[in-house]
């Protein structure tokens, strides 16, 4: 299934020159819940000596400009602290320059050159996002517990408290039962068990085409029905910020750097498209002015009808059930135009969309619109097979100036008015090689389809659907900031970014 990339192993092979001697004996720590007796644990413990050298880091980086100084950052730390410890460096690579693989950040591509690189001379994969935080020492405590020669999936446990459409409603009668990991947190998976799953994402497709949330889909994929290993969860890795007297106990925390890249973007340079239709102009646009719409400088309302008590334009494209690809590409063509004013930024959302633009502007802070930018929460389709990702609409898609240019200027467009428009833009971005920018911080659907310790540690962006809530409420509990100065604070305080 998996054509290996013939750059990667000349790319994964250079990182072993930075291989160390860090050696460390151990006779404590935390317990995690897996298949060892204590008795097991205790001769691990004490008998089970590991070095650095023997863990490979794994920063899920991106490759935009911003997330490069991320990653690039985190590296440089978990190189300085051993050699604070007076010791080598310890393999650190960096997800997005591994290969031109367009999949890789979907994991299960990348695991086939994973193990042909390091299944002989390491014993754990240990993947961090860009503010993760990591005391190494602490990390290879935690890690000494664990027979290294088993297979092991470590991670700090979330749960579904119902089931959920981003997850395909999996385990609906209990869907507490199936834990997955909090990818921010770091997880980690023992060598052994990289190995087995190399072999199986070789020789056999994988069971869905779409990547939603990829955490709990790499858990699944794991799990396998029940044949594999269960997530094991580990106190250690923790998702407090950095420095607070919860994380005296952690290997790892949420860094507090940066995250504001200067001051907040001005409303007026951002341009706000909602697309709406006829029948919901008196159901979802009140919404919309009742909660988000006054903090908007320049926003339009584009529909299959001109009503000029909202107002609404009609883009002369008519209305359809599914898809709206048409009407999206003539917001993009009329964004280009002196229709609107000239902004650097493109914000398109759908009409149940809610979102905090105040938030927004503070993000927005950390990306240079002179860039081919566009942001938002990223989904991926085929990605094992050479597929493309893309920015699913209803958390809202975010675009730089020179990202629409490049995109129009490419002559893609829609093969139909009700094509599906975010997926039929990623095949676009794809062709011409513009990465999508993920966030964390968008969502595509409600607060109570995400796990509540997940979205603990965030300061969220955007959620999307108004289905069985009260979505005034949503907003008012989840997005709404007295000042604008709030959402930088809370960003600032706890780097919740989760890019």
């Amino acid at each position: 299934m998996l054509s290996n990339n013939p750059h990667i192993g000349h790319k994964v092979a250079g990182c072993l020159l930075f291989l160390s001697v860090f050696h460390i004996n151990f006779s404590a720590g935390s317990t995690g819940k897996g298949s060892q007796s204590q008795d097991d644990m205790q001769h691990v413990i004490h008998h089970n000596q590991l070095d650095l050298r023997e863990i490979v880091f794994v920063i899920q980086s991106q490759s935009n400009s911003f997330h490069v100084r991320q990653a690039e950052r985190l590296r440089a730390d978990l190189l300085q602290q051993a050699h604070t410890l007076k010791e080598k460096p310890p393999v650190v690579l960096l997800l997005h320059s591994l290969s031109d693989h367009e999949g890789d950040w979907s994991i299960l591509p990348l695991l086939p050159n994973l193990s042909n690189s390091f299944g002989k001379n390491s014993s754990w994969i240990v993947f961090l996002e860009e503010e993760t935080n990591v005391k190494t020492t602490k990390l290879v405590q935690v890690l000494s517990k664990f027979d290294k020669n088993k297979e092991w999936f470590l991670g700090k446990p979330l749960y579904d408290k119902e089931s959920t459409i981003i997850h395909h409603y999996a385990f609906a009668e209990n869907p507490s039962i199936f834990k997955y990991p909090d990818f921010v947190a770091a997880w980690a998976l023992s060598t052994p068990l990289v190995v087995r799953l190399a072999d199986k994402v070789r020789n056999e497709p994988l069971k869905s085409d779409f990547t939603i949330d990829l955490k709990h889909e790499v858990a699944l994929y794991i799990w396998d029905n029940g044949n594999g290993p269960h997530l094991t969860g580990v106190p250690e890795l923790c998702t407090e910020p950095e420095g607070s007297p919860q994380t005296q106990h952690c290997a790892t925390s949420l860094s507090t750097a940066p995250p504001l890249c200067g001051e907040p973007v001005n409303k007026e340079d951002i341009f706000v498209a909602v697309k709406t239709c006829r029948k919901f102009h008196s159901e979802r646009v009140p919404v919309i002015k009742k909660t988000w719409e006054k903090d908007a400088f320049f926003l339009e309302y584009y529909s299959d009808h001109a009503d000029p008590a909202i107002p609404t334009i009609n883009l002369g494209v008519p209305n359809t059930e599914r898809g709206h690809c048409g009407k999206t590409f003539a917001i993009l063509q009329r964004f280009l135009t002196s229709s609107v004013p000239n902004t650097k930024w493109l914000l398109v959302v759908d009409d149940d969309t809610l979102i905090s633009l105040s938030r927004l502007q503070v993000l927005l802070s950390c990306y240079d619109p002179s860039e081919p930018v566009c942001l938002g929460e990223r989904y991926g389709y085929g990605l094992s097979q050479g597929g493309y990702s893309y920015i699913t609409g209803g958390g809202g898609m975010v675009f730089s100036r020179e990202a629409v240019v490049q995109l129009l200027n490419s002559g893609c467009k829609c093969y139909s008015n009700d094509a599906p428009d975010d997926m039929v833009l990623g095949m676009c971005l794809n062709a011409i090689g513009l990465p999508v920018t993920h966030s964390a911080l968008f969502h595509q659907a409600r607060p109570e389809d995400y796990a509540r310790d997940f979205l603990a540690h965030q300061v969220p962006i955007s959620f999307h659907k108004h289905w069985n809530i009260d979505p005034i409420a949503v907003f008012n509990k989840w997005l709404k900031d007295d000042l604008r100065t709030k959402a930088a604070e809370g960003l600032d305080k706890s780097t919740k970014t989760e890019l």
